[in-house]
């Protein structure tokens, strides 16, 4: 069992930065890949960021690139995500997620609104 609580949403203006934070427990935090996904009203949830167990390999949605930059702190059972030049298209639910024996756990999500 896997619990997710993400935290560091609010709103923003155009070119602002955010840094979301994402809190793991219940299980071997470090073992685990790690993701960020958003969401939109009437859209699938995308993928954003992805970061490997040990943080030494990253991926990005090609929306994002330049722009985010996912971490994680295995201390600290924390995954980040720091959003610089934010855009009004970056509004939406943002969502961390990690994939256990094919299971997806989930956070509440957190509320990104950048104003223009």
């Amino acid at each position: 069992q896997v619990q997710l609580v993400e935290s560091g949403g609010g709103l923003v203006q155009t070119g602002g930065s955010l840094r979301l934070s994402c809190a793991a427990s219940g299980r071997t935090f470090s073992t685990y890949a790690m993701g960020w996904f958003r969401q939109t009203p009437g859209a699938e949830r995308e993928v954003v960021a992805r970061i490997n167990w040990s943080g030494t390999n990253t991926y990005y949605a090609d929306s994002v690139k330049g722009r985010f930059t996912i971490s994680r702190d295995n201390a600290k059972n924390t995954v980040y995500l720091q959003m610089n030049s934010l855009k009004p298209e970056d509004t939406a639910v943002y969502y961390c997620n990690t994939r256990l024996n094919a299971y997806d756990y989930w956070g509440q999500g957190t509320q990104v609104t950048v104003s223009s």
